[in-house]
């Protein structure tokens, strides 16, 4: 089974591809967008959630995704099409390291794939890159609530604590303006979510010959889960203006 399949399935029930509800992505994106006409860029945009959200909720927006799922981006055009705002939305099927627009953002994603880039301030140093004069970046990445097991390095990657996180993106030249903190119940929320459906839908489809596939992925990730990093692994979404404006 595809490993993009397995994730697109894995996030059908959830609002976001990170461990945010409702409430935080909108106060994110409050504080991200304040005039409500920007130009917005989503590195690793995924299924488009969080492009889709703010176009939906400011018909000034004009935005661009960037991912290199077929399947995912399929997901977004769809999702699009439905709400009416696929004139404004514009994707690319290629890597977002490689992403070389014509044009600057006044703000750019990136929440959930700063592997994408090789970590967080891989990523910040992308998102530069591709700021208009003025722009913010809202990037979202793990941290460590206390001292991780090597199994759990081994499992997710290096992350640091969270002063010394907010601490290293200072240093590298940012200023957090607004940020939010998942909850226990956000955090725990997104891994049922995962794993849940996942399961569902290999109950429901028993039959297709992907569904054994899925279920050992799903028993996989929530052993990994319940076992490795549940008591470990924390997530930060920050908002971010360049210290130097």
């Amino acid at each position: 089974m595809d490993r993009q399949l397995i994730s697109r399935r894995a996030h059908a029930d959830h609002p976001i591809a990170a461990p945010l509800d409702d409430d935080s992505v909108r106060r994110l994106l409050d504080h991200g967008l304040p005039r409500g006409d920007e130009r917005v860029l989503d590195l690793g945009c995924g299924g488009g959630e969080w492009l889709l959200r703010a176009l939906s909720s400011r018909p000034r927006l004009r935005a661009e995704g960037v991912d290199v799922s077929e399947v995912s981006l399929a997901h977004a055009l769809r999702a699009a099409q439905r709400l009416g705002v696929q004139d404004r939305l514009v994707l690319h099927r290629q890597d977002a390291a490689l992403f070389a627009p014509s044009h600057g953002f006044d703000l750019v994603l990136c929440v959930g794939a700063t592997h994408a880039f090789g970590g967080l301030l891989p990523t910040l140093a992308a998102a530069r890159k591709h700021l208009a004069p003025g722009g913010r970046v809202l990037v979202g990445d793990g941290f460590w609530g206390r001292e991780p097991s090597p199994e759990a390095v081994d499992l997710l990657g290096e992350f640091t604590d969270l002063p010394t996180t907010l601490d290293r993106i200072v240093a590298d030249g940012w200023a957090p303006v607004q940020g939010h903190i998942s909850t226990r119940q956000e955090l725990d929320d997104y891994e049922w979510a995962w794993t849940g459906t996942l399961t569902s839908w290999a109950l429901d489809h028993p039959d297709d010959p992907d569904s054994a596939q899925a279920l050992e992925a799903a028993a996989l990730h929530r052993d990994e889960w319940l076992r490795v990093y549940r008591d470990l692994l924390g997530f930060v979404s920050l908002v971010l203006r360049p210290a130097n404006g």
